[in-house]
């Protein structure tokens, strides 16, 4: 069921980039999970300003590009942890997996063509 626009996607995207760049003030993270969540906040608004959605600026990269990248991304954050070795952080580990969580969610409740047909 997608329940979700993909225009309501757009301000969920904005609202991503926002949650990413104060992730690591509000649990008071640093080093890698710091760096990685300041460049994610930047690589992701790069991406939804140039998404050729409702909400994008730009519109240069087409809405299939956009889903594929989430969907790629998703679950590399479940896992990003143990990859990059902070897992033993538990408020890193639980942040990361978290974020990857929602961005899975998100990805399949959203009809990523619905006003763009």
């Amino acid at each position: 069921m997608k329940i979700i626009s993909i225009k309501n996607h757009g301000f969920l995207d904005y609202i991503t980039v926002l949650a990413f760049a104060l992730i690591p003030m509000i649990f008071g993270l640093e080093g890698i999970p710091a760096y990685l969540s300041y460049a994610l906040a930047a690589i992701h608004l790069s991406m939804t300003l140039l998404t050729a959605f409702p909400l994008g600026v730009v519109k240069v990269i087409p809405v299939k590009l956009h889903k594929l990248v989430e969907t790629i991304v998703g679950p590399v954050l479940v896992i990003v942890p143990w990859i990059l070795g902070f897992s033993e952080n538990l408020t890193a580990r639980y942040v990361y997996v978290g974020m990857g969580l929602i961005i899975i969610a998100v990805g399949f409740l959203t009809d990523y063509f619905s006003e763009n047909k």
